[in-house]
């Protein structure tokens, strides 16, 4: 498999997380969606396991060094 694919994969278990994490307190804090949690809670974490690997790929070329030059390490003094 190629590097982008690795780095979208492990990044996709993160933003499932935070995604889950935030639409879950979403859905518990606000008292007329509470009172459907049995059947949002299961539909949302449907929603993040389809989302999530979408947000990932998007972000994982911009996690790759060679897509910023300029943040390349340098040695000796500036």
């Amino acid at each position: 498999m190629r590097t982008i694919t690795y780095i979208t994969i492990m990044v996709s278990m993160m933003v499932n997380a935070v995604v889950f994490g935030a639409g879950t307190i979403a859905i518990l804090a606000v008292p007329s969606l509470a009172d459907h949690a049995k059947y949002l809670l299961p539909a949302w974490i449907v929603i993040t396991f389809l989302v999530s690997p979408v947000i990932a790929r998007l972000m994982a070329p911009r996690l790759r060094l060679r897509e910023h030059p300029g943040d390349r390490p340098t040695f000796g003094w500036r």
